[in-house]
């Protein structure tokens, strides 16, 4: 009798090791080959109706999934707020996925491997397993006045980042669009709302703070400005000659100064005083004198040419070309030529020189919990680069102060706190639109906050309207 038992039992141990073994090795070995295969039509449609975890911001969920009405799917995506978060979020349809929905998947799905035991538990108890929950570093009333700054009509991007960490307090853009449009479950519906989208030449799926990279015409002269200290060469006081027009070299082309400005007043002038009022010739002048090594070497360590920065979601490169001709250098240097930045990168330029020439890694999740909401990922602040010194970083700081205090930045001055900013204004070609722009910092003497407001293709008058206000606006509401 106790051999039959011993016997019994040992079969019984031996298969439920079996059993196990197996589900390990469907759960983890091959649970991606199965699900790709096209001839499964149930995984797909379990997929796609499957109860995915939630992405919040301050607690409250802008992408969760609710019982579906279509027969085929048992659960349905929704998105709510779409119009703020729509370019963060993407979007999880029938036909693939985007944004975070698509970075993310693995915990979203509960499929990622610190998930497993999860799965586990789901084919024994029968219960079906909700997806991981993303929580993001968005600051909820910072995103919503973000976004309402920026006119309809306009094509403009506002982001806000904690120096410190690199966490992303917002990142709101416009045109925006509806993505519950792209969540439908019915193939036909989705592709009659593509194209209604799509009927706006201006949409962008992806933010266009990440997605677009344009001229950042004199907002680009903080890059030089790293060149210029660290050569050794110009410090904040060093007259330079300002001429008012240079003729680029081996061209007859005029490259001049910022002819809506008081350069013209000097034809010599400090350093600081050229940052102030963003005069062109010196800074052209300068280039030619560092090459062009420094200061690409200086735009790389800020994040130039770089094509693996990830948020997590996947940012355009901002670019700056390498073997450029003289005149190419010289306009490259004002931020013009074929020198592009991403609105995030400028963000990422006025971080790093805030936070003393050391550049945190820029995100927008700040944890991942699984669907009993322990903790399975937190993201902890990361040191991208050294950019430059502290002293660089300090004097050049005094030198964005100075824009604001009696430059081209004088309408984001406050009582409450110093504000350090750099103006941009990027010509394209002879439409009479330019890029505008402004990037900066507060309080200069204990940076909190950076902002940077982009406007694309705007008309000038308009687009310095709306910059210098709204990094203020930006600063105010996130300090105080």
């Amino acid at each position: 009798m106790n051999n039959a038992i011993r016997h019994t039992w040992v079969v019984s141990v031996g298969l439920f090791i079996t059993l196990f073994a197996a589900l390990s090795i469907i759960q983890v070995g091959v649970t991606d080959e199965l699900n790709a295969n096209p001839n499964n039509v149930r995984q797909l449609y379990e997929d796609r109706g499957a109860p995915r975890g939630a992405i919040t911001v301050d607690g409250t969920a802008i992408a969760e999934s609710v019982p579906s009405d279509n027969s085929s799917f048992d659960y349905q995506r929704v998105y709510n707020a779409p119009e703020l978060y729509s370019g963060i979020t993407g979007t999880y349809s029938i036909a693939n996925a985007t944004g975070l929905e698509r970075t993310l998947n693995e915990y979203l799905s509960g499929q990622s491997d610190s998930q497993f035991f999860d799965r586990i538990a789901s084919v024994f108890t029968g219960d079906t397993m909700d997806g991981g929950q993303v929580e993001l570093t968005l600051d909820g009333d910072l995103q919503q006045l973000a976004y309402d700054q920026i006119p309809d009509g306009t094509r403009g991007s506002i982001i806000v980042s904690e120096i410190a960490t690199g966490d992303i307090k917002a990142m709101a853009s416009k045109p925006s669009y509806d993505n519950n449009l792209l969540a439908v479950q019915d193939s036909s519906e989705l592709v009659r709302n593509q194209e209604q989208l799509e009927a706006d030449e201006d949409l962008r799926y992806t933010s266009r703070a990440i997605s677009t990279t344009i001229a950042p015409g004199s907002s680009f002269k903080l890059v030089d400005l790293v060149a210029m200290l660290e050569s050794g060469d110009y410090e904040p006081d060093t007259v330079l000659e300002n001429p008012n027009s240079i003729t680029l070299p081996n061209t007859n082309t005029e490259l001049p100064n910022f002819d809506r400005g008081i350069c013209d007043q000097r034809p010599q002038a400090e350093l600081s005083w050229i940052v102030a009022q963003s005069c062109n010739t010196p800074f052209a002048e300068a280039a030619l004198e560092l090459g062009e090594d420094p200061i690409r070497e200086s735009a790389e360590a800020f994040g130039w040419n770089s094509e693996d920065l990830g948020i997590p979601l996947e940012v355009a490169t901002s670019a700056f070309p390498e073997d450029l001709a003289d005149a190419e250098l010289a306009r490259s240097a004002v931020g013009q030529e074929s020198v592009t930045a991403t609105p995030l990168q400028m963000n990422m330029v006025a971080s790093a020189i805030a936070n003393g020439g050391t550049l945190m890694q820029p995100t927008l999740v700040d944890a991942i919990r699984g669907s009993d909401l322990q903790l399975l990922s937190t993201t902890e602040p990361e040191v991208l680069s050294d950019v430059t010194s502290e002293d660089v970083a300090d004097e050049i700081t005094e030198m964005m102060v100075e824009v604001v205090e009696t430059g081209t930045a004088t309408r984001a001055q406050t009582g409450s706190f110093d504000v350090a900013a750099k103006t941009g204004t990027a010509e394209i070609g002879d439409t009479g639109e330019v890029n505008s722009w402004i990037t900066g910092f507060a309080p200069a003497d204990d940076p909190q906050y950076a902002v940077t407001v982009a406007y694309e293709r705007i008309d000038y008058d308009t687009g310095s309207s709306l910059t210098a206000p709204g990094l203020l606006t930006m600063l105010e509401a996130a300090i105080e």
